[in-house]
């Protein structure tokens, strides 16, 4: 998040020439990798994020937030970790367990130090070096997560002074930590905290792809009061799509004390042009701009007005959200480490629900298994996992009937309709062909009153 600007105004510049002329490389097989302006999963699919930026370095003890955002639909979640030079440093244990919870829950973590912000403007700002010191420090836990996790070096690494320095400490940056072995995707904010009204990374991206060897960077805008019209998101966006680099929105809001963001327009123009974006932010702010909270208190069944626009609306999370193909045959057998000071208040809790039925699955056929992961007054969450048997199949049908009076009110990774409590859930075109053996799982937002019992599914293979 960022400090108020104060914009004079804005040249625009159009040096582009630099960022045309590169070449980009195959894709990697260990990890992320960018190609063509694209990103792509280590299962080389294009991966687009969508998702929401978490505070877990002000409030580490709502580790439930990572199960609440896969909950209602996203992929990715951009995680606030400080470097120790302006807040309290997350350990690299801290860091480990966060890694740990993004895989649990299916997610892709962007870690971003959060110290940088403003630097040159903003006094106790810690620069982009001082934060690859950080990245630098926890190199070993890093070190193996390529395919779940992106380095976002520093937030908004410049205010509105002493920008001109954002090229070459940017690339220099990259080239410590390509020069430490660390081969993740690196993200890059823009200066101008965030905003880049000055054209600064816009101009000189092609000049800071370049400088990493293994020309897997990506920059991330932060959209708030300078973009607030549709030609100003476009114009910005699109002049990277056309130069062949790759840019995500790392931050957006639907209001902001600097100017009131055109928040449908980069979400629309996002989706038409397959660009990643990651709301600001889940919860806990504060310094008056606590509407950008998209949930109450942590809760995720009291979405905010801006939540349920994020999450529900047009072009929103949970209608255009893609799990990452990493994530598609297998589960992590990972064990996040939940911090005892969980406010079961403000946090759903776990519902003992039994574990599922382990029948082995038929030659040719699919057994799907439902649990319920979280639980809270009135609502839950469910995951069906789909596994094949014996022989591959090319898709699947998953179908139950409620006994009590459940609903499903949104879903991800599925198809899912009903016809009063019977419900048919049928495989997207991502994830229906299975190998023999292989598991998928789709899940969704339900709701219950005084009973919530488990429901006997069935699944039919295409």
């Amino acid at each position: 998040m960022k400090k108020l600007l104060s914009v004079a105004g804005a040249v625009l510049l159009t040096a582009l020439a630099a960022v045309f002329a590169l070449g980009q490389p195959a894709h990697a097989a260990t990890g992320f990798s960018v190609s063509n302006g694209r990103l792509y999963d280590a299962g080389g699919v294009e991966f687009v994020m969508r998702g929401v930026n978490h505070a877990h370095t002000w409030y580490p003890q709502q580790t439930s937030s990572f199960a609440d955002i896969k909950a209602l639909g996203a992929n990715t979640v951009r995680v606030v970790l400080a470097s120790g030079d302006r807040w309290t440093k997350n350990s690299a244990a801290d860091v480990a367990n966060v890694i740990s919870l993004c895989k649990a829950n299916r997610l892709i973590c962007v870690l971003e130090v959060h110290d940088t912000t403003g630097y040159g403007e903003e006094g106790a700002a810690a620069s982009l070096a001082k934060a690859t010191d950080y990245w630098l420090s926890i190199a070993d836990v890093l070190k193996g997560q390529e395919k779940y996790v992106i380095v976002n070096i520093g937030n908004e690494p410049f205010g509105n002074q002493g920008y001109s320095a954002w090229t070459t400490d940017t690339s220099n940056a990259i080239k410590r930590l390509r020069a430490a072995g660390l081969t993740h995707t690196i993200m890059v904010d823009a200066p101008n905290w965030g905003q880049d009204w000055s054209f600064t990374m816009r101009d000189n991206a092609g000049t800071v792809f370049a400088a990493d060897a293994q020309r897997n960077t990506v920059f991330s805008i932060h959209m708030y009061g300078v973009f607030d019209t549709a030609a100003e998101i476009s114009d910005y966006l699109g002049r990277f799509r056309t130069a062949g680099l790759p840019i995500v929105v790392g931050e957006f809001g639907f209001n902001h004390s600097d100017g009131n963001p055109d928040e449908d327009a980069i979400m629309a123009y996002a989706q038409a042009n397959g660009i990643g974006y990651l709301g600001w932010s889940w919860s806990g702010n504060g310094g008056g701009v606590e509407y950008l909270d998209m949930t109450t208190a942590f809760n995720p069944a009291q979405l905010t007005s801006w939540g349920q626009r994020i999450f529900n609306g047009a072009n929103g999370i949970a209608a255009t959200s893609r799990e990452a193909s990493v994530y598609a045959s297998t589960t992590p057998t990972v064990t996040p480490t939940v911090s005892p000071t969980v406010s079961p208040t403000t946090s759903p809790t776990v519902s003992p629900t039994p574990p599922p039925p382990t029948t082995p699955p038929p030659s040719g056929g699919c057994t799907a298994t439902y649990t319920v992961g979280n639980s809270w007054q009135g609502g839950f969450q469910g995951e069906v996992k789909v596994t094949a048997g014996t022989a591959a199949i090319t898709g699947w049908t998953v179908r139950w009937t409620y006994a009590n009076g459940q609903s499903v009110t949104q879903a991800w990774n599925a198809s899912v309709s009903n016809s009063g409590s019977a419900y048919t859930a049928r495989n997207v075109d991502y994830n229906g062909r299975l190998g023999a053996g292989a598991s998928t799982s789709f899940g969704f937002i339900g709701t219950w009153q005084g009973t919530n019992s488990t429901p006997a599914v069935t699944c039919t293979p295409a």
